[in-house]
């Protein structure tokens, strides 16, 4: 009797909670049950679909929301965008897509943008307004002072924030080798301790700031001579040595990241194969998550490199990734063939494991996501915190 009770009273809960999610114009935890137990039961009220757009990170070719954008937003409800130079327009006009894209999600939307500093800085593309100029991260870490990785990662927060960004895909953990010619002046330092101490202070600047900062490239990009957007690069090292190296800042890191990136690279003498890293069950379960213990998200780099894209078809690249334990694929180039490839090969609970954890880090991260005011863009005060730190 007791038993039959529970399944009533479970049934019940679910019903209210199905109805919730289908009227209610957001996800919202309520305290009537653990916030596991709502994530459960708001899972269970998703199609196989839903739960699988969750996993897509997009680049839609867009910069307004239009009734393309609109479409897109309600029947296939994707997990968040990624900003490049197709999707600015002006401040406002930015600033008013994001929102938005926002106000139009059920769910809380991952808005992610490239914006490390140096090299790579795509809020350059606003039309109107010009952001904070980012000094390089090997020009911070040339300076052997956490704190003003920290004070940097402070001051790109109130850039991101002002707009309605909530992530970033920084820091760099890669180590600096000047034949690499993708990181260069992106990583902090040669130094492993270093470029270690730095990703951390930039990502706690980010972090305590709104802006959740997204760990790159594991396992080591810096160490490389083949750019992986046009094709694919091979580090020929065992485990103990990059265990002692390209590892060393991810094991420091593993408890604090809550989002790492994987590389576009391959370890032969470590997988066995030119398989690269970013679609690798040795080097994502095995490695990452068996003997380093991460527990966090696993986001691809963008999908249409061509270290990936030269070997492999779309269907192949969704499937290996997702197979290898990655939750969040950035940039796939077809979001309907990754949607309808993962759901007719890929098992439900293989898709639960990775949606489960998009859910609890948006319920936990992205909930109270709050912009702020026009002014936080390119303040002078920041600047001023930005000379004093590179000595203009």
């Amino acid at each position: 009797m007791k038993d039959k009770i529970i399944v009533i009273l479970i049934s019940i809960l679910s019903l209210i909670f199905v109805l919730y999610y289908e009227n209610d114009s957001k996800m919202k935890i309520t305290s009537s049950i653990s916030v596991d137990e709502e994530i459960e039961l708001f899972l269970d009220s998703m199609t196989i679909e839903e739960k699988i757009a969750q996993m897509l990170i997009l680049n839609y070719d867009a910069n307004i929301y239009d009734s393309n954008v609109d479409s897109l937003m309600k029947n296939i409800k994707p997990g968040g965008f990624i900003f490049m130079k197709n999707s600015f327009s002006s401040f406002s006009e930015t600033k008013k897509f994001i929102s938005d894209l926002k106000e139009n999600s059920k769910i809380p939307l991952i808005i992610s943008v490239d914006q490390e500093g140096g090299l790579v800085q795509r809020l350059k593309y606003i039309t109107d307004r010009k952001p904070l100029d980012i000094p390089s991260m090997y020009e911070i870490g040339s300076t052997n002072d956490s704190n003003n990785a920290y004070l940097i990662g402070k001051v790109m927060s109130d850039d991101l924030r002002s707009l309605g960004f909530n992530l970033t895909y920084a820091p760099v953990l890669d180590i600096y080798n000047p034949s690499n010619p993708v990181i260069l002046d992106r990583s902090f330092s040669i130094d492993k301790d270093v470029v270690t101490n730095m990703g951390l202070s930039l990502a706690k600047g980010l972090e305590e700031n709104g802006i959740i900062p997204v760990f790159k490239h594991f396992p080591g990009h810096g160490d490389t001579i083949i750019d992986s957007h046009y094709d694919l690069p091979i580090i020929d090292k065992t485990y103990e040595e990059i265990y002692d190296n390209e590892l060393y800042p991810y094991r420091k890191i593993i408890n604090d990241a809550k989002i790492i990136m994987i590389g576009h690279l391959a370890l032969p003498r470590i997988v066995g194969d030119n398989t690269s890293a970013s679609i690798s069950d040795k080097v994502i379960t095995d490695i990452l998550k068996n003997k380093l213990g991460y527990k966090g998200l696993v986001i691809t780099d963008a999908l249409n490199m061509g270290a990936l894209t030269n070997y492999y078809t779309e269907e192949q690249i969704y499937l290996m990734a997702v197979n290898a334990g990655v939750d969040l694929l950035l940039m796939p180039n077809n979001y309907e063939l990754a949607i309808q490839t993962i759901k007719e090969n890929v098992s439900v609970d293989r898709i639960n494991e990775s949606v489960r954890k998009i859910l609890k880090f948006k319920y936990e991260y992205l909930n109270n996501d709050k912009l702020l005011d026009k002014k936080y863009f390119n303040n002078p005060n920041n600047q001023k915190i930005i000379d004093k730190i590179t000595n203009k």
